[in-house]
Parts: C-alpha cells; sequence; structure tokens
C-alpha cells in the first residue's frame, strides 16, 4: 500500500468515527446520511480529494496528503483553498465552501473561511456533520462574533485587577488567539473573574459550552458554588437560573450543560477508556509522580466530541497542562484559558506567554485584597539534625495503615534525619515540642492580646501524621475534640461539613490538613499557617501559603474570633520544618523588618534610608494600619500629607521599588535626554538614578515631622493592651524569684552573644577595638545587630533588655518608663561590656557627652560659639541621639533641612563644619 493510500485509509476511518459516510464517486447517494465525505469529486480545476456534503449541501473539502508532509502540512493551504473556491461540477451555487481541512491521517488542520483574518489550526479529530451543519445555520462565526459583538464591560462591583482581566482575555479572543492566560494573586478573585468572562462569553459570545476545568473535587464544589451565587450585572436572576451548570461526576455530559465543571483526571478517564480510582480526583496534580508507564493515550469519544466546548477555563492551571493530563486540553478543539495565581516558566510557555492579565500578590496586598504576612520559625533538635534508636531499645513499633501496636525490641541501631519524621520513625516529643512552642509564641508574641486560639491551619505529611499531631494539639492545648479537627479526604467525619464550621463557626480553632485545603480552598479568617511538612514543588509551597492571604473585615473576622480587636491586618507562616528557606519562592513577605518599630520606619526614611527593605515595610505598616483607623484619623492623614491618602502613600512606596517601573522611567528619563536606550542597553548607572528618582517621590511626604507625628499617634491611639495575667495585690513590692531568674538568664545570654560573635557583627567590633582603630558608628550597624538579636530564638529586644536589667541591676538602671529607640542598643551593648557603670537611654548620654564637649571647646577658644553655632550644634546632637551620626548628606531631610540645610551651616562654620561633625561623631558616640 502506497503512503497515499495509507494516510486516505486513516482519513477514512476518522472521518467514520466521527459520524460521516464515505463514498465513492461511483457510489454518490447524499440521501444517505446527514453528512456524506465524496472521494474524487471533480471540479474545474481537478478532482478534490474528499468534499464534504451536509443535508445534501457542499460544504467543505479535505485535502488529503501522505504522513511525511506533515512537516509541511501549512504549505497545501492553497491547495486545499483553490478547490474550495473551484466550481462542483453538478452544483448550481457557486460561493466558496467554508471549512477546509488538509489531513495526512495523522494530522488535521481546520479553516474556517468566514472567520475574520481565517487561519488554520490543528485539530484533535474531525468534526460530527451536525456540528458543521449547525455552523453553517448560524450568521456569524464564533470568532466574529468575538470579535465584533462583545459590548463594553460594566465595572460596577469589579475590582481593577478584574476588570483587567476580563477586558485583556476579550482583546486576546478578538485577536483569535488560541490560549491566554490570567495570572491572579490568590483572594483576588480568579474564579469571580472567569464566571463574569463565561457570562459574557455565552451571553453576547454565543458559545454552545464552557468547560471548567479544576484537579481536584473539593476545588470543583467551589467553584459550583461560586457559579449558583453568581448574579450577572444586567440581570437579576442568579447565573444558575440562566443557564445549566452541571458538576462532572460520571461519565456522562448533559447536552443541555452551558457550562460543565469537572476535574482533569475524570476527563482523562473518559477520553483515555481508563477507568479511575474516584480518590484521585481528591488529590491535588502537585502530590501526584507520574511515569512513562502510566501515560495512557486519549482516544476519540463519539459522545464527547472534539467539539464539545468551545472555551476550556483551567483553574490552577500551572498544575493541569504537563504530562498526561495535557492531552485533554489537546483534544478538544477549545480556547483555553488558564487561572493561576503561582506561574512559571512551563506555565508562560504553554500559554504562549499571552499574559492577558497579570496581578501580583504584593500589589494585592497594597490594594487591601490580600494581607502580608511574618514568617516565625520553630527549630528543634530533632527536627535539624535527626537522632538515632539504639539496638535492644524496647519501642512501640506501629502499622502506618491500622496504626496498631505492638511492644517490641529494635534490632539495630536505627539513625534518622529530620526528614525521615512521621515516615519511618515518629518522635511523639519532636510533635510536642513544636505545638507547645506555637502555642506559646501565638499567645505571647504573635497575637498575645486574644482570649482565643486565632483560626490556625496546620500542614501535616500524611493522614496518620495528622492524627500524631490532632492528639497532641488537644492535649497540649488542654481542649476537647471540638477544638482540633482533621479536614482531609480521608477523614471518617464529613470533610466538607468540618471545613463549614473552620470556615464560619467558633469551633474547630485549629484543623490539620495533609492536602485538602493545601490549595485553592477559601478560609478567610485564617490568621496561623503551621508548617510540619517540606514541600518540593515552589507553585504548590505558593498555594499552601495563600490559604492564608485572604483580607477579611473586622465584622466578619469578630464572628468566628471574637477578641480580635480590628480587621484581618496578616497572617503569621510558622516554620517548623525549614520550609521557607528550603525554597526561593516567589511571594516574599512584603515587611521586611517585622522587628523594627513603626515610627523607627518613618524616621529611617525620613533621614536617607531608603533600601527596599525599608520602603516594602512602612509599606506594609501603612497598608496594615490603613484597615484599622476610622475617617477622623485618615482625614488627620491626608491632610498632614498634603491630600494623599494613607493606602495612597503605601501604593507609591511599593511602585517606587518595583522593577518594570523602575525601567520604564529609566528609559524615560534617558529619551528625555535624547538618549537611545532599550531595557537592554540601560546601564546599571541609568536604573540606579531612576530607582532613586521614584524613591525620593515617594518618600517626599514623610520628610514632614506632622504627618510621620499624625501616623505613629494614630496608631498608639489604636492599640490598647489589657493586662488579665498579673491580678492587682499589694503583698510585698519587689520582683518574684523567677521573674528575677527570667531576667539574670537573659542578660547572661545577651553577654555570651556579645562575647560570641564581637568578630562577625560590625557594631560589635567598633566597641571590642581599641580607640585608634575604631571607625564611625552607622545607624545600618546599629540596625543590623538590632535585627540579629531580636530574631527567634533570642528574641533579644530592647526592650526586653532594659527590663531585664532594670529589675536585676536597679540602681544603675535609668529611663526604665521612656520609650526605647532603636539607638538605645548602643547604651546596652556599652553597659554590658562594662565601658560605662551606668546604664541611662542612649539620647540622655549623648546630652551629657555634648554638654562636656562644648564646655571643653569654650574653654579652649578664644572666643565661645556664637547663640546660632550652638542652637546648629544642639540640632546635629539630636540627629546624633536619633541616627548615631552625622554628615553632609544628613542636612537634607526633617528638622535640619528646616533651618536652611547644609547650604546655611555652611555660612555659620565654614570650613570648620567637617571637622565638627567629624568630632562630635567621635566624641558623643563613642
Amino acid at each position: 500500500m502506497t503512503p497515499e493510500a495509507k494516510a486516505r485509509q486513516e482519513i477514512d476511518h476518522k472521518l467514520a468515527q466521527a459520524g460521516w459516510l464515505v463514498q465513492d464517486m461511483k457510489q454518490l447517494n447524499l440521501g444517505a446520511a446527514q453528512g456524506v465525505a465524496v472521494r474524487e469529486y471533480p471540479t474545474d480545476t481537478g478532482p478534490a480529494d474528499y468534499v464534504l456534503f451536509i443535508n445534501r449541501q457542499a460544504a467543505g473539502v479535505i485535502e488529503a496528503k501522505r504522513d511525511e508532509t506533515g512537516e509541511n502540512i501549512t504549505t497545501v493551504e492553497d491547495q486545499t483553498a483553490r478547490y474550495a473556491n473551484a466550481k462542483l461540477k453538478w452544483r448550481k451555487d457557486n460561493t466558496p465552501l467554508p471549512f477546509l481541512f488538509e489531513s495526512t491521517g495523522q494530522i488535521i488542520r481546520f479553516t474556517d473561511q468566514r472567520d475574520p483574518a481565517p487561519r488554520s489550526r490543528e485539530i484533535f479529530h474531525f468534526f460530527k456533520p451536525e456540528q458543521l451543519g449547525e455552523w453553517l445555520s448560524q450568521p456569524d462565526t464564533l470568532r466574529r462574533r468575538l470579535c465584533a459583538a462583545m459590548p463594553e464591560l460594566p465595572v460596577l462591583n469589579l475590582r481593577e485587577c478584574q476588570v483587567s482581566a476580563v477586558t485583556g482575555l476579550e482583546m486576546s479572543l478578538a485577536c483569535n488567539k488560541p490560549r491566554a492566560l490570567i495570572h491572579m494573586a490568590t483572594g483576588a478573585g480568579k474564579t469571580f473573574t472567569a464566571i463574569t468572562s463565561v457570562y459574557r462569553l455565552l451571553k453576547f459570545g454565543g458559545a454552545k459550552r464552557i468547560l471548567f476545568l479544576v484537579d481536584t473535587r473539593n476545588l470543583g464544589k467551589q467553584a459550583h458554588q461560586e457559579f449558583m451565587a453568581y448574579t450577572p450585572p444586567d440581570d437579576a436572576r442568579k447565573f444558575t437560573e440562566l443557564y445549566n451548570v452541571q458538576r462532572l461526576s460520571s461519565n456522562s455530559i448533559d447536552p443541555h450543560a452551558q457550562v460543565c465543571i469537572s476535574t482533569i483526571q475524570r476527563m482523562y478517564s473518559i477520553l483515555s477508556g481508563e477507568a479511575i480510582d474516584e480518590s484521585i480526583e481528591d488529590v491535588s496534580l502537585n502530590e501526584l509522580q507520574q511515569t512513562g508507564n502510566q501515560t495512557k493515550l486519549v482516544r476519540y469519544n463519539l459522545a464527547v466530541s472534539i467539539e464539545s466546548f468551545d472555551f476550556i477555563i483551567i483553574d490552577e492551571c500551572h498544575r493541569s497542562i504537563y504530562n498526561l493530563w495535557k492531552q485533554v486540553l489537546d483534544y478538544f478543539d477549545a480556547f483555553l484559558i488558564g487561572l493561576t495565581a503561582t506561574p512559571d516558566k512551563r506555565t508562560f510557555g504553554f500559554f504562549n506567554e499571552n499574559i492577558v492579565a497579570e496581578y501580583s500578590y504584593e500589589q494585592s496586598v497594597v490594594d487591601g485584597v490580600n494581607v502580608g504576612y511574618d514568617v516565625y520559625e520553630i527549630i528543634t533538635e530533632v527536627t535539624q539534625k535527626g537522632s538515632i534508636l539504639k539496638a535492644k531499645e524496647w519501642v512501640d513499633h506501629r502499622d502506618r495503615q491500622t496504626r496498631t501496636k505492638r511492644w517490641a525490641e529494635t534490632e539495630a541501631d536505627t539513625a534518622y534525619t529530620g526528614k525521615e519524621l512521621d515516615n519511618s520513625v515518629v518522635n511523639p516529643s519532636q510533635i510536642r515540642q513544636v505545638i507547645q512552642a506555637m502555642k506559646t509564641a501565638v499567645e505571647t508574641e504573635i497575637f498575645p492580646n486574644r482570649k482565643e486560639t486565632p483560626k490556625t491551619l496546620i500542614f501535616a505529611k500524611t493522614d496518620s501524621h495528622a492524627d500524631d499531631i490532632i492528639n497532641w494539639v488537644r492535649e497540649v492545648y488542654g481542649q476537647g475534640n471540638a477544638f482540633c479537627k482533621k479536614v482531609t479526604y480521608k477523614a471518617e467525619e464529613d470533610p466538607d461539613s468540618i471545613l463549614s464550621s473552620f470556615r464560619n463557626d467558633y469551633n474547630p480553632r485549629i484543623a490539620v490538613t495533609v492536602d485538602m485545603i493545601a490549595t485553592g480552598t477559601d478560609v478567610k479568617p485564617l490568621e496561623v499557617l503551621l508548617f510540619m511538612r517540606d514541600v518540593r514543588s515552589k507553585g504548590y509551597y505558593e498555594q499552601m501559603k495563600g490559604r492564608g492571604v485572604r483580607s477579611l473585615g473586622f465584622d466578619d473576622l469578630k464572628r468566628v474570633s471574637n477578641s480580635a480587636d480590628s480587621a484581618k491586618t496578616r497572617f503569621v507562616l510558622i516554620d517548623a520544618v525549614g520550609v521557607e528557606k528550603s525554597l526561593k519562592t516567589e511571594s516574599r513577605p512584603l515587611e521586611k523588618k517585622p522587628g523594627v518599630a513603626l515610627k523607627d520606619l518613618l524616621q529611617g526614611i525620613a533621614i536617607g534610608h531608603r533600601d527596599n527593605d525599608t520602603v516594602l515595610s512602612l509599606a506594609n505598616r501603612l497598608i496594615r494600619l490603613d484597615k484599622q483607623l476610622d475617617a477622623k484619623a485618615h482625614a488627620r492623614i491626608t491632610q498632614a500629607s498634603g491630600g494623599i491618602a494613607l493606602n495612597q502613600l503605601a501604593k507609591n512606596l511599593v511602585a517606587a521599588v518595583d522593577p518594570d517601573q523602575i525601567v520604564a522611567t529609566a528609559l524615560a528619563n534617558a529619551q528625555a535626554q535624547g538618549i537611545t536606550r532599550s531595557e537592554d542597553t540601560l546601564t546599571e548607572t541609568e536604573i540606579a538614578a531612576a530607582r532613586n528618582q521614584r524613591v525620593a517621590a515617594a518618600c517626599a511626604a514623610f520628610d514632614s515631622p506632622e504627618l510621620r507625628e499624625h501616623i505613629e499617634s494614630a496608631r498608639r491611639e489604636r492599640e490598647q493592651l489589657i493586662d488579665h495575667l498579673n491580678l492587682d495585690q499589694t503583698v510585698f513590692v519587689g520582683y518574684s524569684e523567677q521573674a528575677q531568674a527570667q531576667a539574670e538568664k537573659l542578660i547572661q545570654t545577651f553577654t555570651e552573644y556579645l562575647l560570641q560573635h564581637k568578630d562577625e557583627i560590625a557594631a560589635l567590633s567598633f566597641f571590642y577595638q581599641q580607640p585608634y582603630q575604631r571607625r564611625q558608628l552607622t545607624y545600618d550597624m546599629i540596625e543590623d545587630l538590632h535585627d540579629a538579636l531580636s530574631r527567634p530564638p533570642l528574641m533579644l529586644t530592647t526592650e526586653r533588655l532594659w527590663s531585664a536589667y532594670a529589675r536585676v541591676q536597679t540602681s544603675q538602671v535609668k529611663g526604665a518608663d521612656s520609650k526605647r529607640q532603636l539607638t538605645d542598643l548602643i547604651a546596652l551593648v556599652r553597659f554590658a561590656i562594662g565601658l560605662d557603670n551606668e546604664l541611662k537611654p542612649f539620647s540622655d548620654q549623648v546630652d551629657k557627652r555634648f554638654q562636656e564637649w562644648i564646655f571643653r571647646h569654650n574653654a579652649q577658644r578664644t572666643t565661645a560659639f556664637s547663640t546660632e553655632q550652638t542652637e546648629w550644634l544642639r540640632l546635629m546632637k539630636d540627629h546624633i541621639a536619633s541616627s548615631c551620626s552625622i554628615s553632609r548628606e544628613d542636612f537634607d531631610y526633617a528638622e535640619l533641612a528646616d533651618k536652611g540645610g547644609l547650604q546655611k551651616v555652611w555660612t555659620v562654620f565654614g570650613a570648620d563644619l567637617d571637622g565638627l561633625m567629624a568630632e562630635m561623631n567621635r566624641e558623643l558616640v563613642a
């Protein structure tokens, strides 16, 4: 058999599968079936390989080629068009045939000549005659309607990012782009956006049916609920009152359904003919390992033909478009629309880099759609180093599945690492230590004012691990069964019911999951995520973190967490297994300096600390504060800033350090200077200058002391500490033995740390070096030391240290009731290493040294400092007290600038200025 004959044999077979009756010209009988494919039909340009007739009317042609032509199949399109435009023998109507196919039997390409700018596309199989007949009966094609019939989008009740996504998608579809990616942060309303598009595609685009594809049954349930709840902007009825929505639970698609919701696993099963265990629909594709042996090719299914769907919306598409699952997407002749919060390079590649909307996590936090997060670490020795079970030790041996135990000796030494915990070896003490540490941290540091445990989600490795965690949570917290529940597909209780209670009711306070609510599931009141499992997938980790990002208003949060005193402003990720360090995630915490007070961040910005960490940390604090303030406080801040609202101040800070916007500014600057530049040819200097320009503009408002004071006072007014631990009763005035011991231990830890790290940390080296070796102490050096001390596990903040010294060495400590400044850390270090005999605030020390220094100067000079000079020196002294040093650059900020800045101070001191500054830095700080 020739290659051409083999190709035609395969084409005949596929036409028959699709419901066509294939005839030779000599056997012509157009009444034998609705769809008839006639071989070698004569035309005025020669016989066409196949002419397709629908209800006796010629509708299309197929140009057949041998298999080897596949690589150049598009070169045949002109030949196909020639036959489609030719005069068919015995046909009275000479209008061109609309449906054009090229095929080798293996490859099929299709063009609809009625489309605007007709473009061929590869399809998995031939269309059914009924489908082509339906298209012929319509006045316009789908692609023409997408190009010309979509009305303007009503924007009422839509977020800006949702408007951008819907309009961007419709522009892409109008251009006949087959694949489009919507990248929206978790919590930004991807499903709502998708349903808005589905409604418009059905109503205005004339779509026949749309597939909403998910990778777990739980996501399918959630999507179905959102379809049922959706009310379109131009109709008072619910979506499901207007259109039939089917959630696929069998292999049969309702012919009357306009929307079909299915897992990709079930659709793959239908098309491959391979039955699947329904439990596979409960597991995210992130958790499934695939091998070549598992691959089963999809096959043509007449009941679910390739034209069954006009559009496929792929939820969490970063998980569903690879390996064997991709066959489902290749099968249908449909536009592919991907939804994801965590795309990677493969995702961008699959969707042809056609990103129709991009809305990052960081931007969603700035807009108040989501909240930021902090990372809190718990490290135990066994988690970090593992341990060893010696031979002949009597221990429990537990069956993984049944959990039945037997008491027996170990046969040999069994060493295990932290990675092997809860797989081959279970260490109950490790689980208990982590749970206890979490409880203590949440109650004393993370949410110290809460009377109930914040809603907490714990990620476990396995169902057995989850059971162990639940038992320890209930014991450590001293609570009953209702307090902590397992939410996995294998839980004995109905997982949907537990999930609903976790979301809406007081109990459970803590939920433990393996995979069911790791992705996609919406639990807005969540404020704590505890990771007791590592994650191998970067995208999956981002999705798991996404469970905590949803924002929630004050009333809604208070409904489930009654002692909450504001709207949800953040969540805390507690890392007990090093998951944050084991992966380089794309959405980093917007809060870069959680240990630095808001006042210090504001002051740092004002005096010139413009690094990305400081700028983003201040932005995050302002975003949190924006959710907490009343209208009066907002009005005061807006007035003090010159008309800029608090949330806009935060947005400006985030935008200032956005890399894309920095490049755009650099290009604009180059163009303004007449320099030709592209993104690739911009120099580092030009980019740095653009960044500094943007940051300076965003930070300009914070030069105002009035604005900084309004922001700080607004925060103070919002907070109120309720001391419910210390009941008031006077029986003895003094410190308890326990408190004394804790304070002594804290001081010991501090002094030991200083000795151990004196050569590593610049600020410590400054104090330990000999005077003639010293270099200037800077604010950055103190800030680095503060960060190192205040991080877990030390948690040695200036407040805790000052209080500890006040208890242990009361007579030598001054200013215990004063508000601590970052620079007070200098006083603490000097006192700890014996440079000072008395501990008092750094500003007091600077005042005293200033008085001594200026007295010596005046005594040594023939003329004393003038009144104007003395006033400037006091201003410089105050700046040193808050910032450790002074230089020429510092005269551009705050009070120094208000007095005339560098230009004015130079007229006062002349050439002596630099020498005076160097002397003050040395004498007042050292």
